[in-house]
C-alpha cells in the first residue's frame, strides 16, 4: 500500500486489485471508498455508519481484459451490443471499461475527496475509429459525484451511447420499491415489447428495461430502511436491470446468490448522441443515501 497525499481530513492509498492492476483506496471520517485505475471504475462507496452502497461481486475478475462485475462499471463508447456488430465480436459496452486510467489530482478537504482520473486514445475499435479523452471527476463525501468529460479529439463527427452502470447493494431485490420509475414507458428488452407506464413491484430479476425518463429516482429499501437518491444531468434514459437467478448462475462473475444483493440503475444515453469533432460533452450523476421508515 503506497501513501500518495494526505492531510488532516484523510488519505488516499494506491494499492494492487491484482498484478499490473492499481486501485485507491480512499479514507475520511465522512465516508471511506475505493476506485480502480483499470477501467476508471468506482468500486466501493461507504458513508460513515452505512453499509456499503455499491455492490460488487466476489467473484469479479480482476484481470487485464475482463469487465469488472460491480460498482460503476463506465459504458462508452457504446451500451450493449454496438448496431453495427452483429455477431457482438466487439463485446458488450465498449471498450473504456478495460482501459487502465490514469490519476489527475486527489483533493482531500473536510467535505470529502475529489479525484480526478483520464484517458486518452485512438482506433481503439474499427466501430469507434476516432481519437478521444475521457475525463472522470469523482467526488466522495456525505454524498457521491460523478461526472464523466468526453471529448472528440478527431476532426470528423462521432456518435456515441453510454451509461454510468451503478449496481446498488441492496438487502433483496424483493424488498426495493422506485416509484417514479411507475411513471415513465419503458422498453422491455426481454421481451422486445415497448410498455406503457406501469406497477413496478420489486427488483426481482430477471429484468431489463430502458425507461425513457430522467427524473430524480429514489430507490427505497424497506428492510434496510434506507432509500438511495439519484439524479443525473445531460442523460435521457434509466436503465433497470438485474438478471434473475437463471442467467446469474451461467455468469462466472456473479458469485452465489450475487444477484440477490444488488439491482442496477443506470444514468444512460442509449441512443446515439453527437460527440461533435474538436468538442466535448458531459454527462453526470449525484447520489445520497438517507433513512427512511
Amino acid at each position: 500500500m503506497q501513501l500518495l497525499t494526505e492531510n488532516e481530513f484523510g488519505q488516499v492509498y494506491q494499492v494492487e486489485l491484482s498484478k499490473g492492476l492499481p486501485a485507491l483506496v480512499i479514507e475520511h471520517p465522512k465516508m471511506k471508498a475505493k476506485v480502480s485505475l483499470y477501467g476508471g471504475q468506482v468500486l466501493s462507496w461507504q458513508p460513515h455508519g452505512e453499509k456499503d452502497v455499491f455492490w460488487l461481486s466476489k467473484n469479479s475478475a480482476f484481470e487485464q481484459g475482463k469487465a469488472i462485475r460491480g460498482g460503476i462499471p463506465l459504458c462508452w463508447p457504446w451500451f450493449g451490443r454496438h448496431p453495427n456488430d452483429d455477431e457482438n465480436k466487439a463485446g458488450n459496452h465498449g471498450f473504456a471499461r478495460g482501459q487502465l486510467w490514469q490519476l489527475d489530482s486527489a483533493v482531500i478537504n473536510e467535505q470529502g475527496v475529489e479525484v480526478s482520473l483520464s484517458w486518452q486514445g485512438e482506433n481503439m475499435s474499427d466501430l469507434w475509429p476516432f481519437s478521444c479523452q475521457l475525463t472522470q471527476v469523482l467526488f466522495f463525501g456525505h454524498s457521491f459525484k460523478q461526472s464523466l468529460k468526453m471529448t472528440n479529439l478527431s476532426n470528423s463527427n462521432a456518435y456515441y451511447t453510454g451509461a454510468l452502470h451503478s449496481y446498488f447493494s441492496v438487502s433483496s431485490p424483493k424488498n426495493i420499491k422506485i416509484a417514479a420509475l411507475e411513471q415513465a414507458s419503458f422498453d422491455d428488452k426481454l421481451t422486445r415489447q415497448l410498455c406503457k407506464p406501469q406497477l413496478l413491484e420489486n427488483g426481482i430479476g430477471p429484468i431489463d428495461r430502458i425507461y425513457q425518463t430522467n427524473n430524480k429516482m429514489t430507490i427505497v429499501d424497506s428492510q434496510w430502511q434506507r432509500s438511495i437518491e439519484l439524479k443525473t444531468k445531460n442523460t435521457k434514459q434509466w436503465v433497470f436491470w438485474n438478471p434473475g437467478i437463471e442467467l446469474a448462475n451461467n455468469m462466472a462473475d456473479i458469485h452465489h446468490n450475487g444477484e440477490q444483493e444488488f439491482v442496477c440503475l443506470e444514468a444512460a444515453n442509449t441512443q446515439r448522441q453527437l460527440l461533435a469533432a474538436g468538442k466535448s460533452v458531459v454527462i453526470e450523476q449525484e447520489i445520497l443515501v438517507s433513512h427512511c421508515k
